[in-house]
């Protein structure tokens, strides 16, 4: 570091986790987020799409995804790793850091493990969508993956909405029922695909795939739909028949129409995106079906972390007090 600036601290994911914000704060930051970045130049947000570098040899992808939150006085960027095919299980498929600066002269802040960060915005950004747009009196949520996705989505979920039944449906059954003994309530583990999601109210999709996985047909009138995974053009979740039958609601219509294949090579038509309508200026259809593809944004990253930053140095300096 250059003579005089203190070196940035450092947050592990223990970290990240004690000091990051419970959903009643959070949510209403990242809605607060989400209608800023709807807002233009008038909403202080600026954030480009990110920009991805492929690492062909190793089946990998380098995200770079930086963003400045002017409300927020917050600056970050976020490095992010995805390999596909790795040899060593005991390494995940998604590795994050976050860096937050100052921005009132560029000093690094902190580096903080960006991986709960990443797991637990996205999840509280699909529960907003959820909130809006789900069907009244929705009783069944079924999860598609059991990843760490997975668990950031029942997590938040369980605790905001009130299911009277929780599915979960994952390539490997042996997986499914793991992660249906890990978490703290009740929850159906099913065979197929179709089964997990007939009668379901509310999906949410967070797998790995690059081929379709959900069909239409299989989808109840009215439910609503949370796509998280397949983030790159070429990959997909969800097959023609739910893409141009549901109401698509996006984070970024920019990143949507360039990043998610169940966009780009459906020809489904966006009709809003969430900062929309949490402005008020498009509808929720909640009577009709309706999907949230969810890429995650940088804004999203930079409220998570400035937020865990000040709680750390809330404690730290009641520490020294």
């Amino acid at each position: 570091m250059s003579r005089g600036v203190p070196p940035p601290v450092f947050l592990g994911a223990e970290a990240v986790e004690e000091h990051f914000p419970p959903a009643d704060l959070l949510v209403p930051a990242l809605e607060a987020a989400l209608a800023d970045f709807f807002s233009g130049p008038e909403g202080g947000v600026v954030q480009p799409v990110r920009t991805v570098v492929p690492i062909q040899k190793y089946s990998g992808f380098l995200g770079v995804m930086p963003a400045y939150s002017e409300k927020d006085d917050a600056l970050t960027t976020k490095l992010v790793t995805f390999y596909e095919h790795l040899k060593d299980p005991s390494v995940p498929s998604h590795q994050a850091t976050v860096l937050l600066l100052d921005p009132t002269n560029g000093t690094l802040k902190a580096v903080m493990d960006g991986s709960v960060i990443t797991a637990k915005r996205t999840a509280a950004v699909s529960a907003i969508a959820t909130k809006l747009l789900m069907p009244t009196n929705s009783e069944v949520l079924c999860i598609l993956g059991a990843g760490v996705q997975a668990r950031s989505h029942y997590e938040i979920f369980v605790e905001l909405f009130s299911f009277r039944e929780v599915r979960v449906w994952n390539r490997s059954k042996e997986n499914a029922e793991k992660f249906a003994r890990s978490v703290a309530g009740p929850i159906k583990v099913c065979s197929t695909v179709r089964e997990a999601v007939a009668g379901a109210d509310v999906i949410v999709t967070v797998t790995m795939a690059t081929k379709p996985i959900l069909r239409g047909e299989w989808v109840k009138p009215g439910a609503h739909i949370n796509a998280v995974g397949a983030s790159r053009p070429d990959w997909r979740e969800l097959d023609d028949d739910v893409m141009k039958n549901s109401v698509l609601y996006v984070d970024s219509r920019e990143a949507a129409l360039r990043e998610s294949g169940d966009v780009i090579l459906s020809g489904a038509k966006i009709f809003a995106e969430l900062g929309e309508v949490l402005l008020g200026t498009k509808p929720a259809l909640r009577e009709e079906m309706t999907v949230f593809k969810s890429l995650g944004m940088a804004i999203e990253d930079t409220v998570a972390a400035k937020m865990v930053f000040d709680s750390w140095l809330a404690g730290r300096r009641k520490e020294e007090v």
